[in-house]
């Protein structure tokens, strides 16, 4: 039977918390967790950095420390003595900054950036890349140990591999989150289809379990939040893309894109669903929720400890719990599944050392140093409880809790099981994420196909325009701004803005895979 996360619980973990990643909602999906001030890199006296290697340079992804001044850093140096100068990218628009650092011809030796494959092939094209391929042959053998072939294919661009890739972690981002407080006091099980669903909130709005009155919302999103993780799969269109009868198929194609409007358009005609949903930003439908407004919302397993902290000050009664993966009319189900790459680390044309760089990028991933640099020093950064990688605290937020960010590709088959220390520094927050990932049926994970398909040219250039076309129309459909009636005009539109072209090089590439 599943928990429910009884918010107390965390209070006394709160002077430990520091803010994890945020959804790809919220920050792209990428795991920039928290700030440490520690200076303790946990291993021996920092040595000094060998003579006869040269100095090299850094760009990497923002985050809130001075990347020269954190442990990891001396850490690193220590062990591949190499003295790196790390710079960063702003935390905001940081494409735009790296277009521009790349066209300078800036000397940068190792550059970091998150996963943006249109950026990267345009990059790689334009020959601002160094080819990696006879450097990884001659001086990477434990780059070609931790990588997995697979993911290096799937980054080639013209048959050559410009990149290291930091594959994702993790399988499922969000879920509809509900206070389960409501439905005891209702009498309501978790529901289990969307039937059931449609029950729950219409038991909430009419019964007003949490004494809102005017200001109850049953579900609260934010505005572009067209499609709801959990809803999608009970729909058969959990991914961006899925496969319709061994093709795959945009969502907006999908005949059960029209089920899924009809469906969520429902429920905000009925009151279900925050009427004020268009307008809401991020926090607003947070704050709805942390505030006991509403009573279900739409949130990654991140978002957990903020909202957990907040609902407990206006709420200390309340509890809330994941809803599992819903069935729909057609009794399919499941969640969206990860696959791919969050960071990709390539090295400029313009670097005065990409053999020194390919060297150093290789030291940092000699098994143990990569081990060491995720997450520290048994006994002293963490233990290993019933098998499992439990921190200790506060040393090893203080230590580790920016190592992925000094990450230049990972020990693809263990770092999933180091990572996991870092959501184990707050226990609502891994109770929140092990139910969505390590005890949701493996059938119930529907994999993205596309995250680890190599470089397709029109998919690059024109899948962020399209998904954002979709997105806009959806919201429209489901408020009623917009009729059903005119999908097939819309259907239209999308094929000649580059839903053709994109599906025939998609599907050329997915045939190749039967």
């Amino acid at each position: 039977m599943q928990k429910a996360y009884k918010l107390m619980s965390v209070m006394a973990m709160s002077a430990l918390l520091v803010t994890t990643m945020a959804a790809c909602a919220g920050n792209n999906g990428k795991n920039n967790e928290g700030s440490g001030n520690g200076t303790n890199a946990g291993t021996e006296a920092t040595a000094k950095p060998d003579a006869e290697k040269p100095g090299l340079k850094r760009l990497n992804v923002w985050q809130n420390d001075d990347y020269n001044a954190y442990p990891v850093a001396k850490l690193l140096e220590e062990k591949t003595g190499y003295k790196v100068q790390y710079d960063m990218l702003p935390q905001d628009k940081w494409a735009e900054k790296l277009n521009l650092i790349m066209s300078s011809g800036e000397a940068y030796d190792i550059v970091t950036s998150y996963s943006d494959m249109a950026l990267y092939s345009d990059y790689a094209q334009k020959g601002a890349l160094v080819d990696l391929t006879p450097l990884i042959e001659e001086f990477g053998p434990n780059i070609k140990a931790a990588i997995k072939p697979e993911s290096m294919e799937a980054l080639k661009v013209n048959g050559k591999l410009y990149a290291i890739p930091t594959t994702v972690t993790y399988e499922i981002n969000s879920s509809i989150l509900i206070r389960t407080d409501w439905l005891d006091k209702l009498g309501l099980s978790m529901p289990t289809t969307t039937d059931e669903l449609t029950n729950v909130l219409k038991q909430f709005k009419e019964q007003d379990p949490g004494g809102n009155g005017d200001r109850n919302v049953p579900l609260t999103i934010k505005g572009d939040q067209s499609m709801i993780d959990n809803l999608v799969g009970a729909f058969g269109i959990a991914n961006t893309w899925n496969d319709v009868d061994g093709k795959l198929v945009s969502r907006v194609m999908d005949p059960a894109y029209k089920d899924y409007v009809a469906y969520v358009g429902s429920l905000y005609e009925q009151g279900l669903i925050d009427r004020e949903f268009v307008a809401n930003k991020d926090a607003t439908a947070k704050e709805k929720f942390a505030s006991g407004v509403a009573g279900a919302i739409v949130v990654h397993w991140a978002d957990i400890p903020a909202i957990s902290d907040s609902l407990t000050k206006t709420k200390p009664e309340a509890k809330f719990a994941f809803i599992p993966a819903l069935k729909g009319p057609n009794g399919e189900a499941g969640f969206a599944a990860n696959a791919g790459f969050d960071r990709l680390t390539y090295i400029p044309k313009a670097s005065k050392n990409p053999e020194e760089a390919i060297k150093w990028i290789n030291a940092s991933l000699e098994t143990e140093t990569f081990k060491n640099m995720a997450i520290g020093v048994e006994g002293t950064h963490y233990n290993v409880v019933d098998g499992a990688y439990e921190p200790i605290q506060p040393i090893f937020t203080d230590e580790r809790n920016l190592a992925n960010n000094y990450m230049a590709g990972t020990d693809e088959e263990n770092y999933p099981q180091y990572w996991q220390a870092r959501v184990r520094k707050n226990p609502v927050m891994f109770e929140a994420f092990s139910f969505l990932n390590n005890e949701t049926a493996a059938e119930a994970k529907i994999k993205n196909v596309l995250g680890l398909a190599p470089y397709m040219q029109q998919y690059s250039k024109t899948n962020q325009q399209l998904g954002t076309m979709v997105g806009d129309y959806t919201v429209k459909l489901i408020a009623g701004a917009e009729s059903i009636e005119g999908l097939a005009d819309f259907q239209s539109k999308f094929m000649s803005s580059g839903g053709e072209v994109v599906s025939k090089e998609i599907n050329d590439w997915y045939a190749t895979t039967k």
